[in-house]
């Protein structure tokens, strides 16, 4: 497994010299929307009967662990591919494709697990009620890998640096404000909430929320969630190899 603990320690020394600033960004944007969001609407009942602080807190969780998974990787990669040109040694060297790949998806769901961290640990000074078992890490870890791989797979299709960019607009963005996290589904119309309850971040959502109101989760949104990597990870992979074959 050369490829995956290769992958892993790059992400490790990017941690070790960055933490300070990887903690400060990770902790700035949940703690806005924990103020504007929970300060705001208080303890006014969610569309589930709960406050909407707790309604609030597991989707801000899922929102960290997929901006920081997918950024956390993306961003780096993009530039190691097209400035630095390392990641063209990674291409040719005896180093396994898939290893590599996996490796990166591990250490961005690993980023996005520290960052989803952060934000319970905010969540312990609105003294809410929410209930923590280890599904609701492994749900954050499996979104954070699901994340982490599109990362790898944007920064493989980019060919400039503000490409990165405008996919996090018009893919993570869209998803940030309509994908379960601040407000319900329940109102919007059938067909579209059809689609966005079968995006990841919108299962993810759902899932956590579940866990933390201590109700039985849906496995569905876990199978939706593992399809999503699988995809991710294989159009990675083939469209790797296939640039490393011309």
């Amino acid at each position: 497994m050369t490829g995956i603990r290769t992958a892993l320690w790059e992400k490790w020394v990017e941690f070790a010299h960055s933490w300070k600033r990887i903690t400060a960004s990770s902790i700035v944007s949940p703690l806005l929307y924990l103020l504007t969001f929970g300060l705001g609407i208080g303890g006014r009942a969610g569309s589930d009967g709960h406050p909407y602080i707790e309604f609030l807190i597991p989707g801000v969780i899922a929102l960290s662990s997929m901006n920081t998974g997918y950024s956390s990787v993306a961003t780096s990669l993009n530039v190691q591919r097209l400035y630095e040109h390392s990641f063209d040694q990674i291409i040719i060297s005896p180093t396994p494709l898939w290893q590599y790949i996996l490796g990166q998806a591990i250490g961005g769901a690993l980023r996005g697990l520290y960052a989803a961290v952060l934000v319970l640990l905010l969540s312990f000074l609105f003294s809410v009620n929410i209930h923590i078992n280890a599904a609701f890490f492994l749900v954050i870890i499996l979104n954070g890998m699901v994340f982490a791989s599109l990362g790898v797979l944007a920064a493989i299709l980019a060919k400039t640096h503000t490409d990165i960019a405008q996919f996090s607009t018009f893919v993570i963005t869209p998803m940030t404000f309509l994908c379960n996290t601040f407000f319900s589904l329940e109102q919007i119309p059938l067909i579209l909430k059809m689609f966005i309850s079968f995006l990841p971040l919108s299962c993810t959502s759902s899932i956590l929320r579940s866990i933390a109101y201590g109700e039985k989760f849906s496995f569905l949104g876990v199978a939706v969630l593992a399809s999503y990597l699988l995809i991710f990870l294989s159009a990675t992979y083939i469209y790797t190899l296939k640039k490393k074959n011309m």
